[in-house]
């Protein structure tokens, strides 16, 4: 390991070699601790010092210093989060409720605004019900593990979140995965499904390349083999369709979706989960799925504001428009510097830098002292030949902020300036 010590990630040390369930592997301390792959960490888990806002401070862990950065990592699409309205809500619950739920939903934590919420939730994403998780993690997981059982299959794109995986993990249920957006694949799979009790998996915005599913012809496979269909819009609920209800808005299939799982943690600038379909399949979640079971119910201070938010983003298109110019306006700012986006259709845009992560983390260190908060996606998050930064757009973005960001990223990475 001494000569090539770079060559090694994460994803070399999964599997534990040491005798001692309560140590790591054997190589591991030696890797983590080299100077090299410590700076690499030093990225990660760096103090915001204030609100997710676009521009913000933060507690550099290079070298300690404290700096004034434009945020581009932030999924607080719409603002929302800081929003005033939103601020004011949370504050009334707060006073209100107090600060937590104090209890799993099915015996003691489920308030009026819980059950307020999951309504307009339902009503909002045009399904009959409506079930609210604690985490959006937590959603996933909980819906897969209370859905599918062993002997059932679990087909999903091949860049669908890790947490379908552990629920499909947890459930038993056969996992088959298809390459991404392969119509043929995506065939193969459901043929070997054939007979059973099976669903497919797909997400909104598949959130390293910010690209969409092709989502029409998923659904007529999935109705040609009577398969049901989930869609994961933690990216893409409140900014894509007419009415921002999501992707399967934008393509005019909400109607054929079986499944509507959505995050509180991103364009509700909140935290949370929730998942909408047919009332007795959300009832009989209630009865089976672990995460909503045994965590304690969603704080009702933050379900005040989560409310707030979903009548600001949806009172108007003026949020979505704003988000949906400033895309457009950093998509081709970038582009004119000839910089790989890959597929990129929405809010996410990555900047594919390839092989090198030493050049991958040079750049963000770089950046980072120039006043630009974009942090590097490495191998294993990503495959190790498209090692990316991922800039997420914020509503919240001005012009002069977006000339900022644009000649940062030329001086560092087109000119290379240090």
């Amino acid at each position: 390991m001494a000569n090539n010590i770079l060559n090694f990630s994460l994803a070399d040390f999964f599997y534990n070699d040491n005798p001692d369930v309560l140590g790591t592997p054997l190589d591991f301390e030696k890797w983590i601790n080299h100077s090299d792959v410590r700076k690499s960490f030093s990225f990660f888990e760096q103090e915001i010092l204030e609100a997710p806002r676009v521009s913000t401070r933060i507690r550099s862990k290079l070298d300690g210093k404290v700096r004034k950065v434009i945020n581009l990592t932030s999924y607080n699409y719409l603002g929302l989060s800081t929003h005033p309205e939103v601020i004011a809500a949370t504050k009334a619950a707060l006073d209100k409720y107090g600060l937590g739920s104090s209890g799993a939903p099915l015996l003691s934590g489920t308030f009026d605004i819980h059950t307020e919420f999951a309504r307009r939730l339902a009503e909002f994403k045009l399904k009959e019900d409506c079930i609210l998780y604690s985490s959006g993690l937590g959603a996933n997981v909980g819906a897969i593990q209370g859905i599918m059982r062993k002997g059932d299959y679990l087909i999903l794109d091949e860049k669908c979140h890790k947490s379908l995986i552990d629920g499909g993990n947890l459930s038993g249920a056969k996992m088959l995965f298809f390459t991404h957006n392969d119509m043929k694949n995506l065939e193969l799979m459901l043929e070997k499904a054939k007979g059973k009790r099976t669903l497919v998996v797909v997400e909104g915005v598949y959130s390293m390349d910010g690209d969409l599913p092709r989502l029409t012809e998923i659904l007529e496979l999935c109705e040609i083999y009577r398969a049901g269909s989930y869609i994961d819009e933690a990216h893409s609920t409140l900014i894509f369709g007419e009415n921002g209800r999501g992707v399967a808005e934008h393509f005019g299939v909400e109607d054929r979706i079986g499944i509507s799982f959505g995050t509180l943690s991103k364009s509700f600038g909140g935290v949370g989960g929730f998942v909408c379909s047919n009332k007795p399949l959300i009832r009989y979640l209630k009865g089976y799925s672990s995460p909503w079971n045994f965590s304690c119910a969603p704080s009702p201070a933050v379900i005040g504001g989560l409310m707030k938010a979903l009548d600001v983003a949806t009172r108007d298109s003026s949020l979505r428009d704003t988000l949906w110019a400033n895309v457009n306006y950093m998509r081709n700012g970038l582009k004119g510097m000839g910089l790989n986006l890959g597929e990129s259709e929405s809010q996410v845009i990555p900047i594919i830098i390839g092989h090198s992560g030493e050049k991958l983390m040079g750049y963000a260190e770089s950046m980072q002292k120039r006043g630009l908060f974009l942090q590097p996606v490495d191998f294993p998050a990503v495959p190790a030949y498209s090692r990316r930064f991922r800039i997420s757009i914020s509503s919240q973005l001005s012009r002069n902020e977006m000339d900022e960001t644009l000649s940062i990223i030329e001086d560092v990475i087109i000119k290379g300036f240090r």
